[in-house]
């Protein structure tokens, strides 16, 4: 009697070169992932920034002060604190001043950034410098 013999199945050689595409295609995909990341945690540091800055400013024109004290706890703004009815939260991660001044700038700041960019200026109108 003879021995049948399959064919079916994949060679070392065929899989080795799915691994090596696979390991190319990870390897383009993981920097632009991290670069989408980095934008957006910008994104939400400007935002916050200016949602800062313009509720500071409603509360300059309205109280006629230049400087205000900001509490922030876990990412919430103390209900208490002068801007508490203007602005509830901002992002995990940002972190900005205690103490706003009007027609000053402050700077606002993320540990999940890299090095080269933790921390980014505002203006007191929320403009990004």
């Amino acid at each position: 009697m003879k021995a049948i013999r399959s064919n079916k199945g994949f060679t070392l050689v065929e899989i080795m070169i799915v691994v090596v595409i696979i390991g190319l295609l990870a390897a383009m995909a993981i920097p632009a992932f991290q670069k989408v990341r980095q934008s957006s945690i910008e994104k939400t540091l400007t935002n916050d920034a200016k949602q800062l800055a313009s509720a500071a400013n409603q509360y300059f024109m309205e109280n006629g002060v230049s400087t205000i004290l900001v509490t922030v706890t876990a990412g919430v703004i103390d209900s208490n604190s002068p801007l508490g009815s203007y602005v509830h939260q901002i992002s995990k991660g940002n972190s900005f001043p205690a103490g706003l001044t009007a027609g000053s700038t402050f700077t606002g700041a993320n540990a999940a950034l890299p090095s080269g960019s933790q921390t980014l200026t505002f203006s007191a109108e929320g403009q990004k410098l």
